[in-house]
């Protein structure tokens, strides 16, 4: 069982939870730490795919989404995190209250219709965000 769990939240779970739950994937990866760390990521109001935006940035960098479906992410679920992050997606008003652990807002633009170059920006951010919050992680 794992000692840390981290949830990547967002209204619809299509774009930004998705990105910052991709490159958590990698951190876990890279750094050998897959047995000490569960990740999760879904949305409280959860789309019916991941926004081809998101997508295609993501493939910019080597990294395929295409095939993730977004989900809905429950109570139970963030009441036993570590860590909540959610994504600046008006969270005070569609996210479950009573979530455990440290929880974070990053307060991204969402990428959904935006440029390609707007998006690059958001990914690239979430990117920081992510090897940063693993960089402060003790796992």
């Amino acid at each position: 069982m794992a000692d840390t769990t981290v949830a990547f939240v967002c209204v619809q779970n299509a774009g930004r939870s998705q990105m910052a739950y991709a490159f958590a994937q990698r951190e876990v990866s890279e750094r050998g730490i897959g047995s000490d760390i569960e990740l999760l990521t879904g949305g409280t109001r959860p789309a019916d795919h991941v926004h081809e935006e998101a997508v295609e940035a993501m493939a910019a960098v080597g990294i395929d989404i295409a095939d993730r479906t977004p989900r809905e992410i429950t109570i139970e679920e963030t009441s036993e995190s570590d860590y909540v992050i959610t994504m600046g997606c008006s969270a005070d008003d569609v996210c479950p209250a009573g979530w455990g652990g440290d929880n974070r807002d990053w307060n991204l633009d969402d990428p959904d219709g935006k440029s390609p170059d707007a998006v690059a920006a958001i990914r690239d951010d979430i990117q920081s965000r992510v090897r940063a919050m693993f960089d402060e992680l003790d796992v």
